[in-house]
């Protein structure tokens, strides 16, 4: 399986998470389940099926996590110089030269990307327009909705 980029904060939220799971949630869904089976018959014990679910879910997320980490490639994206391009992790300003739209993006890992906090995929068709351009460079965008123009204004590495 090829390495899959991942920043040094997504990496620390996956950790966090997985840490979470595996002291708090896993514990408390086994004594859910041992709970439940003291109730008796378990083919009829609606709680019982529940926190066997519940277990199931977490123990799929442990694994994909452990997974997802056992696979990255972890970049620090404060310690990158790419000399004022545009890479994974760098944080781009850019004007819609269309509307006149002021955007700033962050380009991390598919498992990181959120739009509403600035956070795109580096597969994303904006990501991908972005890459190896730099300040002053003029991105074409093709979206579903056009094209659109976008001017690097600045790159930052945070």
């Amino acid at each position: 399986m090829n390495k899959v980029p991942l920043t040094k904060r997504g990496a620390e939220k996956l950790r966090e998470e997985l840490q979470r799971l595996k002291t708090v949630d896993r514990p408390r869904i086994v004594q859910a389940i041992a709970e439940a089976r003291a109730h008796g018959d378990l083919k009829e014990n609606a709680e019982y099926h529940a926190a066997r679910e519940q277990q199931s879910f977490a123990e799929g997320r442990i694994k994909e996590i452990e997974g997802k980490l056992s696979h990255a490639n972890i970049i620090d994206v404060a310690s990158l110089d790419a000399g004022g391009k545009v890479v994974f992790g760098a944080t781009v300003d850019l004007a819609d030269e269309d509307s006149g739209q002021e955007l700033t993006y962050q380009i991390v890992g598919e498992d990181e990307a959120d739009i509403k906090a600035g956070r795109i995929s580096v597969s994303s068709p904006i990501a991908r327009a972005l890459i190896g351009k730099q300040e002053g460079d003029v991105a074409t965008v093709v979206a579903p909705g056009g094209e659109r123009n976008l001017e690097i204004v600045e790159v930052r590495y945070q």
